[in-house]
């Protein structure tokens, strides 16, 4: 798959604009639900990355597009339970993850994608 950043809130993924967070499971994509980690914005003055999410944990290498400016925050229980499950957990600007993404295995590699801040 080719993944492209376009501009701030826009990606490109195989000739498809995205406008909105973008998840990505076993090459298939699917809209971020924000909705379970909206109660820790205040907290973090952005709705932040949280564990209640539905995060697709099943892969080897899990990739978080943290934004244009790396703005999201990622909560510390996101880093200790991808520890705990054995998942590589890497933390990149959303241009960076669009790179990574494109020249990575998607079959062990999984991806959240912020495409603001």
């Amino acid at each position: 798959m080719q993944f492209t950043f376009i501009q701030f809130g826009e990606i490109e993924i195989d000739g498809t604009r995205y406008t909105q967070d973008v998840v990505v499971v076993d090459g298939a994509l699917h809209q971020r639900d924000k909705d379970p980690s909206r109660p820790y914005k205040k907290r973090f003055g952005h709705t932040p990355l949280a564990v209640e999410e539905v995060i697709p944990w099943d892969c080897a290498r899990l990739v978080v597009g943290t934004g244009v400016h790396g703005k999201l925050p990622i909560m510390d229980a996101v880093y200790a339970e991808a520890e705990a499950r054995g998942v590589e957990l890497v933390a990149v600007t959303t241009p960076e993850a669009c790179r990574l993404l494109s020249e990575g295995d998607l079959r062990t590699t999984n991806a959240i994608l912020h495409l603001t801040c």
